[in-house]
């Protein structure tokens, strides 16, 4: 089976990397080694396990205030079903669902909860 190495960033400057395989998420993978990323529903309907693409093997990096490099999403990850939780122009920013997206490449890939603030003001402050 092959699998890519998929190395998580949170903003506070921690970093770890993770074999991901191609038939496991991102969210999958990191639950298997002990790596606790926030999510939701599991179904690619909330938002809750955003992350942000940052740099996909064989790409320019992107320069960590939201611009991806020219990194391809949907060259870098396939979903299990489609991302409900998004608009095209999300995708199109480098946002990825980690609850329903297995890595194609080997990536760097900015997580937490503030990645998913980037997208969607929160009502309730």
């Amino acid at each position: 089976m092959t699998s890519h190495d998929v190395t998580l960033e949170w903003p506070d400057g921690r970093t770890r990397t993770i074999a991901v395989r191609e038939d496991e998420t991102v969210l999958e993978a990191a639950e298997r080694v002990g790596i606790a990323l926030p999510f939701g529903c599991r179904t690619g309907a909330c938002g809750t396990c955003t992350g942000r693409l940052l740099e996909a093997e064989g790409t320019e990096p992107g320069d960590g205030a939201g611009n991806s490099g020219g990194v391809d999403i949907e060259a870098a990850f396939a979903h299990r079903r489609p991302p409900r939780a998004f608009k095209d122009r999300h995708r199109e920013d480098g946002y990825v669902l980690l609850c329903i997206a297995s890595p194609r490449t080997s990536c760097r890939i900015a997580v937490g909860s503030s990645v998913h603030t980037e997208l969607m003001e929160n009502p309730w402050k």
